[in-house]
């Protein structure tokens, strides 16, 4: 295991970068660099891609608004919006790729929620992206033909000058992609992310659910099954031999004592008694008990957040301590649980070896995505020899079920020193 933050500064958390936003390319120099090469490529292409874009475009307008009458017209032009959508997404990997813009994809049209024909049709015709689409397809015409003239003369003319020809020109088009190809706005962005976000937590609880079935059918359901077994010989043999028939009677007594300890694990597991009882100070305070080497615990709360934000928190450091266990081959450990800002933040630390990783099969992965699922972060700071510093970080929903503002909005994360 290992860490997210130089010890024994503040944390800092690291929140997702708006969308559209890039640091862009060097100052542009008499020299050609890789990235004035790249913007002339673009700028060049800018005329064919240009021209198929407008082609589809007025085409499919035409043949949409002109049909309009009969009862294919609004159909095609349904189509026609969503092949534009195709178009908007071509074009944002092309300035990806030779601008550098990062422009987030759009949410895709909700069909599961329209499951008729006409309901679909109105939900294409009214996509705001796919209109957003035309609009940058039919301006695009004219620059395309501006940009691979001035290009492709300067090339010849002004090569002294071209890098900032060509940046500016880059500029444009940078400034066009992301007024008329990016996301509608902050909803739509919102959208798409608790439509990804909904996906992992379907996920997760089918995980959850095939591991209790797997846990009852390999571990308490097979002591039981073999506990009936010895009673049944012990039964049979209770006239013939009673000390046989007793001694089996024990070893059931034996088996009954495991099924018991595996179903309170299980149970444990599903939702500890603990924290329910006593709440998050008691419950990490257990958890901790169990792990392997000493570990410090200081929680700082006033109140109880919600079940469902208790219950994330204390999976969270469960499974960070059992990285601790199992993989870092630390002397000691610290968690550290407190409230700020509308905000539960979370961080394990540990003196061990560290190395640790998202992609390095102890979990991590699937904590983040957890996190992600419910508005939290998750940043692991862990660098080789250690030490490291999981610090996670969810919204504070109280138990009446009032929720703190949405930090993904804000434009500074609550920091946390060492106490």
């Amino acid at each position: 295991m290992t860490e997210p933050f130089a010890p024994p500064g503040p944390p800092v958390t690291a929140l997702p970068e708006p969308a559209g936003a890039d640091d862009g390319p060097p100052p542009a120099r008499f020299a050609y660099d890789v990235h004035t090469w790249k913007e002339i490529g673009h700028l060049l292409a800018n005329l064919p891609v240009s021209l198929i874009g407008f082609t589809y475009t007025v085409t499919m307008l035409f043949t949409g608004a002109g049909l309009a009458v009969t009862v294919i017209g609004l159909p095609l032009l349904a189509v026609g919006l969503v092949g534009a959508r195709l178009l908007g997404r071509l074009e944002r990997a092309r300035a990806r790729k030779l601008l550098g813009v990062r422009v987030e994809e759009p949410s895709r049209l909700p069909w599961r929620g329209a499951r008729r024909l006409w309901p679909r049709l109105w939900l294409a015709l009214k996509d705001p992206v796919g209109w957003r689409t035309v609009l940058y397809e039919l301006m695009r015409l004219p620059w395309g033909i501006v940009t691979f003239v001035v290009t492709l003369t300067g090339l010849f003319v002004l090569w002294p000058v071209l890098p900032f020809v060509v940046r500016a020109l880059a500029n444009a088009d940078r400034a066009m992609v992301r007024g008329l190809l990016s996301p509608s706005d902050e909803l739509e962005r919102r959208i798409a992310e608790l439509e990804s976000d909904r996906g992992v937590v379907v996920d997760t609880a089918a995980a959850d659910l095939r591991r209790i079935e797997r846990d009852l059918h390999d571990g308490a359901q097979a002591r039981l099954v073999n506990l009936a077994m010895g009673l049944g010989l012990a039964k049979e043999k209770l006239l013939e031999d009673p000390d046989a028939a007793a001694s089996m009677v024990e070893e059931a007594h034996g088996e009954v004592k495991l099924a018991l300890q595996e179903l309170r694990d299980l149970a444990r597991g599903i939702h500890p008694a603990v924290l329910t009882d006593r709440g998050l100070d008691a419950a990490l305070s257990s958890v901790a008990s169990r792990c392997t080497v000493p570990v410090t615990v200081t929680v700082d709360l006033d109140e109880r957040p919600a079940a469902a934000i208790e219950g994330i928190a204390y999976f969270t450091v469960s499974e960070l301590l059992q990285n601790v266990s199992k993989h870092s081959g630390a002397r000691s450990a610290s968690v550290e649980a407190w409230r700020s800002d509308g905000r539960l933040f979370l961080q394990v630390r540990d003196d061990g070896h560290g190395g640790a990783r998202m992609d390095g099969g102890t979990g991590m992965r699937g904590l983040a995505d957890r996190l992600d699922a419910v508005d939290g972060l998750f940043v692991v700071d862990s660098p080789v020899g250690g030490p490291t510093t999981v610090t996670a970080e969810l919204p504070w929903r109280d138990r009446s079920g009032h929720l703190a503002p949405n930090p993904r909005t804000a434009r500074r994360a609550p920091a946390r020193g060492r106490r």
